[in-house]
């Protein structure tokens, strides 16, 4: 591995123009070996990212949990916890489980390969390799976690803007809101059935209840809609949306 101040040159550049983010991705690089994790991290460095290292998989978890970082670059032979076990913990905690993750290593066995992803990695770059080669992985990773970490929160906004029409849309109101909440699950079915005209034991012939069981459910909801009577609670439930 050798640093090519020309490519350098480039990266810089490239990195500038697509200079989204007014600060720099932080990138965790995790290795045993002092050489090449100093290589590794002068060369990012100087492409403008900011970079925090470990010497092996407990560490660079530890680091994983304080400093969030964007992306990790880890080796996988190293002492007290190797690059599988480390990703594999990552992986558990639900705010990590879209970080981009390259596995580094010399052994280049498919066998290898293979529980490097099932891992949950997303990339294998086999010993030896060009800096450069990983900084262009490094770009892409990112590039793509970007777009998809903005389209994943475009859905939530997405998701609850319906979320509120429709609760605008069902109860005008809060109040409204909160009484159909207050309801259970059998009241409200009771309720809907009840809309229709049915009578205690025709109700609790489609609910399988019998008719005192049913009587208690109309009772409760008679209390919790402040009415006095059936023909006031359908009209009540009518005017307020607790029945389609």
């Amino acid at each position: 591995m050798y640093i090519d101040s020309t490519h350098l040159s480039q990266e810089l550049k490239s990195n500038k123009i697509r200079g989204v983010r007014s600060m720099p991705f932080k990138i965790l690089v995790v290795d045993d070996h002092l050489g090449t994790c100093l290589s590794i991290s002068d060369y990012l460095e100087l492409s403008g990212y900011q970079v925090i290292t470990a010497n092996d998989g407990e560490e660079g978890l530890i680091m994983v949990n304080k400093h969030h970082p964007d992306l990790i670059v880890t080796d996988i032979i190293m002492p007290r916890m190797n690059g599988y076990e480390l990703v594999r913990n990552v992986r558990k905690q639900a705010h990590f489980r879209l970080l981009p993750v390259i596995l580094l290593t010399a052994r280049t066995q498919t066998q290898e390969r293979i529980l490097g992803y099932q891992s949950g990695c997303d990339l294998y770059l086999p010993k030896p390799f060009e800096l450069e080669e990983l900084a262009a992985a490094i770009r892409n990773l990112l590039e793509r976690s970007q777009i998809i970490q903005s389209e994943y929160q475009l859905s939530l906004q997405e998701n609850l803007k319906k979320k509120e029409s429709h609760n605008r849309k069902d109860f005008p109101n809060y109040e409204q809101a909160q009484l159909y909440e207050s309801l259970t699950t059998r009241e409200q079915e009771v309720l809907e059935i009840l809309t229709h005209g049915f009578s205690n034991a025709e109700i609790g012939y489609h609910l399988h209840l019998s008719p005192r069981t049913v009587e208690k459910y109309v009772s409760s909801l008679l209390r919790k809609t402040d009415t006095s009577n059936r023909a006031e609670l359908v009209r009540f439930a009518m005017e307020h949306n607790l029945v389609e």
